[in-house]
């Protein structure tokens, strides 16, 4: 059975608890026992029969320290052993839907997932003997460890049936008392978890854009009173500006391009010629062609829309006549269908020329090839 690891390692922010340590050394290679920290988790799934590659995920900077283990890593386990750099801390669930072409690549049928800070014996193949014995094609595998009940409160706790061990409920960090048993941090997948991670990840994305877009709007209408050097004016050769307004300094806006209102538009963004933009966020380094309509819209950072296209979602504003209405947060379905919304783009999502893309969500790094609508393009 192919199989693969995935080591999260987080970034610069995390190893607060090493500091001063962890200025001059990335957490995940202060020595421990004599060898880097990660050296102990990628010497155990290097042990493990039919495991074919190592993956280490995390959002810190190319660096030369990190790049030297991990050569060295390669040619000392005789495995290969590759780093996916995150283009922001997307957290432990976000880090593995994003990258899971790379995961997928080559037809792995399980993977384990580590947590980089986690010390342990690392009993992977028994994990795999458990879910063979226990578990069906597409169960999943979670290791625990008992703590005392005061302890549990600063984990993920596990209720768990005591004779088959199958996980009944889960709760992170609960602030009462729910279970004795703690999550380790060390799991054992198989892809049929990205169609769970996907499903949450797609509505908090869309519960954040749907915030974004008003808290937008909100901020842009008090910049007239606390900041009005931030909103874009009309000027001769400048765009046609309706409404509240921010271009960053950086961006280039073309003079025929109509802009507004509530539009907030990134740091080296490009605006072509004929562009309208309306009740949108265009995020640092999209490019946004000629004679292109973006409505109601979430352009994500370094992500293209093509000649003519038009990318457009369905607000779900207040009631106007209601002084105390707030927005409504929307399931993601309705009657098995996508409810209307703000349309959001991922990151380096690409739009061709001459399409339509209305009330939908596209994943990061999507080049696509046609018109959708109502759709979650993954």
């Amino acid at each position: 059975m192919p199989l693969k690891a995935v080591i999260l390692i987080g970034g610069p922010q995390k190893g607060t608890r090493f500091r001063p340590l962890s200025f001059e050394v990335p957490k995940p290679l202060f020595p421990v026992a004599g060898v880097p920290m990660v050296q102990h988790h990628i010497e155990a799934c290097a042990k493990v029969p039919g495991l074919k590659e190592i993956l280490l995920m995390g959002f810190y900077q190319p660096h030369e320290a990190l790049s030297r283990f991990l050569a060295a890593a390669q040619q000392e386990f005789r495995i290969p052993i590759r780093y996916l750099q995150e283009y922001a801390a997307l957290g432990t669930g976000g880090g593995i839907y994003h990258f899971r072409d790379q995961i997928l690549a080559g037809g792995a049928d399980a993977f384990f997932v580590l947590n980089a800070d986690v010390c342990s014996e690392f009993p992977l193949q028994e994990m795999l003997d458990f879910r063979q014995q226990h578990g069906d094609t597409d169960s999943f595998v979670i290791l625990g460890t008992t703590a005392n009940r005061t302890q549990a409160l600063n984990y993920g706790c596990i209720v768990a049936n005591t004779d088959t061990q199958e996980v009944q409920h889960y709760v992170e960090k609960p602030s009462t008392f729910v279970s004795e048993i703690i999550n380790c941090g060390i799991y054992l997948f198989t892809p049929a978890i990205f169609q769970h991670i996907g499903e949450v990840f797609q509505r908090n994305q869309q519960e954040l854009a749907l915030s974004a877009i008003y808290a937008s709007r909100l901020y842009l209408n008090q910049y007239s009173q606390s900041h009005p050097e931030r909103l874009a004016q009309n000027k001769p050769g400048g765009p046609i500006i309706r409404g509240n307004v921010y271009i960053h300094p950086t961006a280039s806006v073309d003079s025929t391009a109509v802009l507004g209102p509530n539009v907030s538009i990134g740091e080296g963004v490009t605006v072509g010629a004929g562009v309208r933009i309306r009740e949108s966020i265009i995020l640092h380094g999209a490019s946004l062609h000629d004679h292109t309509c973006v409505l109601n819209t979430i352009v994500g950072w370094d992500s293209t829309i093509g000649r003519w296209a038009r990318v457009e979602g369905t607000p779900s504003d207040p009631n106007p006549n209601d002084p105390y209405a707030k927005i409504d947060s929307e399931t993601l379905f309705r009657d098995g269908r996508l409810t209307p919304s703000i349309t959001i783009l991922g990151c380096s999502v690409t739009i061709p020329a001459e399409v339509v893309i209305l009330n939908s969500i596209v994943l990061p790094h999507k080049e696509l090839s046609r018109s959708y609508k109502n759709q979650i393009i993954l």
